[in-house]
């Protein structure tokens, strides 16, 4: 079984699931406290007209996704906290529109691009040391910032009026977190695809929510849940021959289902209920 990893796609493969898992679960944390899942959908579903955009102009299609989902987040942002439109409609219209980009400038190709299905549906077996790099650089510039601002943001995801009021530039912290997400959803879409990617931001921080009530520690079990679903995830794809995005969701969703049956949470919930019936 371990022969697997003799082969320099495999490796390539393996390290790509370690940036991603890692910074997927680092962002998703703040995504799921925050309440933000839709936002990670909706810019991973935009994403797919910057990808359209770089195919189109013969550049990299993950560097204009990442400048394309960006604006995009940034537009939803000042839409909404502007008051002209809520964010779940303002999402719901980019996310309409960035796909709709997207399948008109492959209509317009002279013939089709089959490499966007591994943009739509992810292969990490097709990863090359170029996406390495591109991720890497990502990476380093997403996990920057978590170390940076760590306690500003923990505090705009828990009580963001308590941060207006300390002196906290909430506005600009906001804008911050949208950018993180823009870039590690771009950054995972070699690995998981277009479609699955919002899966993989939300999945791992849910399940580490389950079992702790601990920030750091739910940090933590979410790049444990992240890392191990997409390390896992390619080592079954590969000796089951299925699709490599596909498996990783469904396996982190599978450690969800566990967890969640055996949180805690559900524990303290279950016995809050029937104290009243009790007494």
């Amino acid at each position: 079984m371990l022969d697997m990893f003799g082969y320099a796609f495999i490796q390539r493969a393996l390290l790509a699931g370690v940036l991603v898992g890692t910074v997927c679960a680092v962002v998703g944390v703040y995504v799921v406290l925050r309440g933000m899942s839709f936002m990670g959908a909706g810019i991973s579903h935009t994403s797919l007209g910057g990808v359209a955009i770089g195919v189109t102009l013969g550049v990299d299609p993950i560097i204009s996704a990442a400048v394309f989902s960006v604006l995009a987040g940034w537009a939803i942002a000042v839409a909404s906290r502007r008051g002209h439109v809520k964010e779940d409609t303002a999402i719901g219209i980019l996310f309409a529109a960035g796909m709709a980009l997207g399948v008109l400038l492959i209509s317009l190709g002279d013939e089709y691009q089959v490499d966007l299905l591994s943009y739509l549906f992810g292969s990490i077996t097709a990863v090359e040391t170029t996406d390495l790099w591109t991720a890497g650089v990502m990476s380093a510039l997403v996990l920057g910032c978590v170390a940076v601002l760590f306690k500003d943001l923990m505090i705009t995801v828990f009580d963001p009026e308590m941060a207006q009021v300390i002196g906290l530039p909430a506005g600009k912290l906001y804008f911050v977190l949208i950018t993180m997400i823009a870039l590690t959803v771009v950054m995972s879409i070699k690995v998981v695809g277009i479609v699955l990617v919002s899966a993989l931001l939300v999945v791992p921080a849910a399940t580490a929510y389950q079992l702790t009530e601990s920030f750091r520690k739910m940090m933590a079990l979410s790049v444990i849940f992240g890392v191990g679903s997409t390390t896992v995830g390619l080592m079954l794809s590969f000796w089951l021959r299925t699709a490599s995005g596909a498996t990783i969701v469904l396996l982190a969703t599978l450690a969800f289902v566990v967890c969640a049956a055996v949180s805690p949470r559900r524990r303290r919930g279950r016995r809050a209920q029937a104290a009243p019936a009790s007494a």
